[in-house]
């Protein structure tokens, strides 16, 4: 009876660390400098802004795939994590997938509907940068 138990138990504790590993990793892009413009955005909001983009980034991280409202396609291999924020903002993290890790590559507060060009592009170029032209 103690081997059923403990063979149970075990079974169970391994279900549950498999259902809560991430399936991606959140990293961020590095400029030529060292920089990451996007962690440096991100730092920079208010906590409660913090918290409410790092949660959504983390649901991304343990249910990728992920679809529409969390997370849009923009691009070829280029989606951005959506986010309601404080004071009703919308903030939107660029992010592409190389393997199993989520690069954090731009994050911006939208102002408009549709999201600015400048934008769009700077993402695009990052998103170049990391896969390597390999798009």
């Amino acid at each position: 009876m103690k081997t059923t138990k403990a063979l149970t138990k075990r079974i169970n504790n391994d279900t549950l660390k498999e259902a809560f590993q991430k399936r991606i990793r959140a990293d961020f892009f590095k400029t030529e400098q060292g920089n990451e413009p996007a962690r440096d955005f991100l730092k920079a909001l208010p906590l409660v802004d913090k918290k409410s983009v790092g949660a959504d980034i983390m649901t991304v991280e343990m249910l990728w795939p992920i679809g529409y409202p969390k997370v849009r396609k923009l691009d070829s291999d280029l989606w951005e994590v959506r986010s309601d924020i404080s004071d009703k903002r919308i903030c939107r993290v660029m992010f592409t997938v190389e393997g199993k890790k989520m690069i954090l590559l731009h994050a911006f507060i939208k102002k408009t509907q549709k999201t600015p060009k400048d934008d769009l592009e700077l993402g695009k170029a990052r998103r170049d940068l990391v896969l390597g032209g390999k798009k």
